[in-house]
């Protein structure tokens, strides 16, 4: 068996990892560029090109870095004359000019196709590392076949396949996330200045990953506590023992959180060298003052980038059908019930049951592999952490912010075959059955993965009862205007002129189709009649109210990211039975109670520039205005 496998799993390992690289990396290349990327693409190439951090400064800049890496290799152009970059030195500016200077860079400057393409290379690549990780982690917790097994889940989860390739946070922080928890879970079994050394690292990736990383010093907590709950074998009996084995490990603990933070000031150090340091000349302007000024550059960088990402806007969370001002408890779990593949839950089933059998059979096998139960209560306790967290969280708008929990509740999986195994030579007369199920399940995942290709954004499966997945979720769960090269097939294909577009996203939309005008579904005009519009599913009834277009006749593009809409020959009066609605009804972009559309915010200043600070007044203006009548409001009432 040990022969067959050797010379099996490797090969199956190779071949899942190239079906994976095919699937995520071909997806990607089919689809446009998505919100987020425009402003980290832009940021990670002019972190590294002028070492100056001012924009998208609310995440930390790893994950766009590395994306930026093949850009700047292969000479990509930046302007850093233009108004975008020069506008964005502001504190809070930079959310405002990050989108038209990413925008310039990927579209204007530089060829976009190209350009997103060199930029999502690497994180395509971080992408396999992570499913290499959890073979290695998971052949560690079981055996060989149990880390295929975890391969095989996580090689086929649309969610992966989606968000893999993209340039954005989540992936990273996944992916230095688990090396960290394993790696915690090794230095706490045998402190060393090598397991110091890479728990170090590891949680340096996390930190400099997402700011959501800060969650793993709960995990750290609730760990510790936990062996107080249950005590580990290898600790020691005798209370003076044991209080020296802790002490070791606490230790260790600290100079790996400070070897941690070390990195990550030099990280921030290097990037910000050409920042300039005005936002602390409160501590003065003479030569010292400069000298203390750039040391105290990184932290001041870092926590003023936390503070950004804790008070930005809290959107509502929408989920079946229904909206809410702001999370709720079963939004992750209706979404991760909605979006996983139907052999992915069967077999975290199927795991459950066979080692409760186990327990009940009293089989001689521990769950995991001699040495490595410090590593599986490392595993489900940061599982509980990170699920707890998301829950509990009140910024709910994307699968893609479930990734952690995804990949440890992969990892879940890993003592599966060789369970069975046991129970089979016990003998179990089901256990020889439930293999050949298990393999089922896994080749299932391999079918949905494949049959699904290249629209995993959308991806539903059968839980969802066939209704359109406009009614049940939205935003980058959706559609995250990937979908625009599609747009472009139709109206070749219709050989249209003109085409009416509701996107979802904060960039030009003629970059990827030249026929496209700006639309509100909410708002036709009456010179819209008989056109073809195309509206982002998420506006048909999260994002704007748009229900009214299903009348008309209709296809769907992209998996049913977006809709094409044959609108009738007279479009009927807002308010009547059929029409649009009334602007009491309106729903906004974002679910924000703003009376602009920001779309439209940024499509003027991304055409000229120069309308940046204009725009930038005109805002201020009202929302200091609105501020005042808030608070004469609240006078009068009390």
């Amino acid at each position: 068996m040990k022969t067959q496998s050797s010379r099996i799993v490797p090969a199956v390992v190779v071949l899942l990892l190239a079906l994976m690289a095919l699937l995520a990396g071909g997806a990607a290349r089919r689809e446009s560029i998505t919100i987020d990327e425009v402003a980290h693409i832009g940021a990670g190439v002019s972190y590294l090109q002028k070492l100056d951090m001012r924009m998208n400064e609310e995440h930390p800049p790893l994950a766009k870095a590395l994306a930026a890496v093949p850009l700047v290799v292969r000479g990509v152009h930046a302007d850093y004359s233009h108004v975008s970059w020069t506008f964005s030195a502001g504190l809070f500016k930079q959310f405002f000019g990050e989108w038209v200077f990413g925008h310039w860079v990927i579209a204007r400057w530089n060829d976009p196709i190209a350009t997103v393409f060199w930029a999502r290379l690497p994180m395509l690549f971080l992408t396999l590392v992570l499913g290499i990780v959890l073979f290695a982690y998971g052949s560690r917790l079981g055996d060989p076949w149990g880390g295929l097994l975890c391969l095989c889940a996580y090689a086929t989860m649309p969610v992966m396949l989606a968000f893999g390739p993209l340039v954005l946070t989540d992936m990273a922080i996944t992916l230095f996330a688990v090396l960290t928890v394993w790696a915690f879970a090794s230095m706490w079994r045998s402190p060393s200045r090598g397991t110091v050394l890479r728990f170090g690292l590891a949680l340096s990736g996390a930190l400099l990953s997402k700011f959501s990383a800060g969650l793993l010093f709960f995990c750290f907590a609730a760990f510790i506590l936990s062996l107080r709950w249950r005590p580990a074998p290898e600790q020691p009996a005798d209370k003076a023992e044991l209080r020296a084995w802790r002490r070791i490990r606490w230790w260790s603990l600290t100079k790996g959180i400070l070897f941690a933070a070390l990195v990550v000031y030099a990280v921030y150090f290097v990037l910000s060298w050409n920042e300039p340091t005005d936002s602390l000349s409160f501590v003065g302007h003479n030569a010292a003052a400069l000298l203390l000024r750039r040391v105290l550059m990184p932290p001041w960088i870092y926590l003023r980038g936390l503070a950004l990402f804790a008070i930005t806007g809290k959107p509502p969370a929408f989920i079946l059908g229904h909206s809410y001002p702001h999370g709720v408890w079963f939004y992750f779990p209706v979404l991760f019930l909605l979006k996983s593949p139907l052999a992915f839950l069967l077999l975290l089933l199927l795991a459950l049951m066979v080692s409760l059998v186990a327990k009940l059979r009293r089989v001689q096998l521990a769950v995991v592999s001699k040495g490595m139960e410090l590593h599986w209560r490392a595993v489900w306790v940061s599982l509980a952490v990170f699920t707890g967290a998301c829950i509990l969280s009140r910024m709910q708008f994307s699968i893609r912010h479930f990734s952690v929990p995804l990949v440890l509740l992969v990892l879940l999986l890993a003592p599966l075959p060789r369970t069975l195994e046991s129970l089979r030579r016990s003998p179990w007369p089901a256990a020889r059955a439930l293999v050949w199920l298990t393999v089922a399940l896994a080749l299932a995942s391999v079918v949905t993965a494949v049959g699904a290709y290249p629209y995993y954004l959308p991806f539903l499966n059968s839980l969802s009862g066939g209704r359109p997945g406009y009614a049940l979720v939205s935003d980058s769960n959706l559609d995250w205007n990937q979908a625009l090269p599609e747009v472009e097939d139709f109206v070749q294909q219709h050989g249209l002129k003109r085409v009416l577009l509701d996107e979802y996203g904060f960039s030009d939309p003629t970059v990827y189709v030249p026929e496209a005008q700006f639309w509100n579904c909410q708002e036709p005009a009456p010179e819209d009649a008989g056109q073809w519009a195309v509206v982002s599913a998420n506006m048909i009834e999260d994002s704007h109210n748009c229900l009214w277009l299903l009348r008309f006749p209709h296809e769907a593009l992209a998996g049913g990211s977006m809709y094409a809409f044959q609108l009738p020959a007279v479009v009927p009066p807002a308010g009547t039975p059929g029409g649009p609605p009334l602007p009491e009804e309106y729903h906004q972009f974002g679910g924000q109670p703003i009376p602009w559309d920001l779309r439209l915010l940024f499509l003027s200043c991304i055409r000229d520039p120069q309308q940046l600070q204009p725009t930038w007044d005109r805002m201020t203006a009202t929302m200091q205005a609105e501020i005042e009548k808030r608070k004469k409001k609240s006078k009068s009432t009390n």
